[in-house]
């Protein structure tokens, strides 16, 4: 019975040591991470493994219509891969990218694929910038007189080490509130 028992036992350790190792490099081992900072302030934190997606929009501040630019994470870098607005007007070029089209009223350049990599924004409130992970909501980056400038960056860390700030961010979306006037 002695043996018996402690045979069974020693499996158990060894499976949970097994276990305890794999859980460890799964937080430990460094990954690529959309990081979305306010001076040394994080606002948000994304998975940002190459192909990520995400799109910035704003209000023109002279044509008075919105414009949305996306990008995608391609390797370690932010590449900007297509914009759309609806008129074109004040700093609008005749064309960018590979592909010029009308799709539902709004002017699309696609295959820009030009490096921006750290991506810097000044998200001014009056221009109601707001900010996109995917296909997900839209959400404010500025209020009040705020005029913030933001850093759009790919960073590797482990999970524990953005832990803390990944679950904020999948709770309220970014931390807008720190870039208040």
């Amino acid at each position: 019975m002695g043996r018996r028992y402690r045979g069974w036992r020693a499996w158990r350790l060894a499976v949970g040591g097994v276990l305890l190792v794999a859980v460890a490099l799964w937080l430990g081992w460094p990954r690529p991470w959309l990081e979305i900072k306010h001076g040394t302030t994080l606002i948000a934190v994304y998975p940002g493994a190459s192909g990520t997606r995400f799109s910035l929009r704003w209000m023109h501040s002279v044509e008075r219509e919105d414009w949305i630019e996306c990008y995608r994470v391609v390797g370690r870098k932010i590449d900007i891969a297509a914009t759309r607005f609806k008129t074109f007007g004040a700093g609008v070029p005749a064309h960018a990218g590979r592909r010029t089209q009308l799709v539902n009223g709004w002017v699309v350049m696609s295959g820009i694929d030009r490096d921006v990599d750290p991506l810097t924004v000044q998200a001014a409130a009056a221009e109601r910038y707001r900010f996109r992970y995917g296909d997900g909501l839209w959400h404010r980056l500025s209020y009040g007189r705020a005029e913030p400038i933001l850093v759009f960056a790919i960073v590797r860390a482990p999970l524990i080490a953005v832990a803390g700030s990944r679950l904020a961010t999948l709770w309220r979306g970014p931390d807008a509130a720190s870039t208040r006037s």
